[in-house]
């Protein structure tokens, strides 16, 4: 039976490659983002590839999310990543913090994962892997945190690494693994343009750890190439 996966923000960056990616190895994907009509890369991807589908996703909106899982109920789901996610202002240090772009990088970054995996988790539970996984970074480590500031997006990051460690727990006697990763300073709209790592590599190594997963790594912060980090 072919593996299916969902990816939300699937539009660019690392989603986009984990899209290709997966759809390269025979997965199907169920490629998510607000506006798949208007994301040339991902409607090529979709032309040159019948194991990828596109649906209009703004994992903000959780009437949308409920209507998507509806409508994807009798779809078994391997994997679920949660990638879209949002980095704020630019100016986040003391003194520079907004309030209302704090909460809607939270409402991104940390609730929209967790409400999409109350959504579907009935899919993935039907699934062979029964993966969930969100979107980390190293720069919601706490024990790694040496140069302050980024509050916005270290909190959002941070929170959600919680939610997935307490989702390892809750979900334990459903065979759930939940995982969340650090993909590495990715070249990405939010990485920069001198990151070190590209999105295809990044991708990559995504694809090996995600496929590699055993009950055992539940609950655990990862790169994207597969190394534990602490919390």
């Amino acid at each position: 039976m072919t593996e299916t996966i969902l990816i939300t923000g699937a539009n660019r960056g690392i989603g986009l490659e984990l899209a290709r990616t997966f759809s390269a190895n025979g997965w199907d994907v169920l490629a998510c983002c607000r506006h798949p009509e208007k994301a040339d890369d991902l409607q090529n991807l979709i032309a040159d590839n019948n194991h990828v589908h596109s649906y209009a996703l703004d994992v903000t909106d959780q009437e949308a999310v409920r209507r998507l899982a509806v409508g994807l109920k009798d779809r078994p789901i391997d994997i679920l990543f949660n990638n879209a996610g949002i980095f704020g202002p630019r100016e986040q240090g003391f003194g520079d913090v907004d309030p209302e772009a704090w909460l809607e990088v939270l409402r991104t970054n940390v609730v929209a994962p967790m409400k999409m995996i109350e959504a579907f988790i009935a899919q993935v539970t039907a699934g062979q892997r029964k993966i969930v996984a969100s979107m980390g970074s190293m720069m919601g480590s706490i024990a790694d945190n040496n140069s302050g500031g980024y509050y916005i997006y270290r909190s959002s990051k941070a929170a959600v690494h919680m939610v997935m460690k307490s989702l390892a727990i809750d979900l334990h006697d459903q065979s759930i693994i939940s995982v969340v990763f650090h993909p590495g300073w990715v070249r990405t709209d939010m990485g920069g343009s001198t990151a070190p790592t590209t999105p295809q590599e990044s991708a990559a190594g995504l694809y090996r750890v995600l496929t590699g997963l055993t009950t055992s790594d539940s609950g655990k912060l990862l790169t994207y190439k597969g190394e534990q980090l602490p919390w």
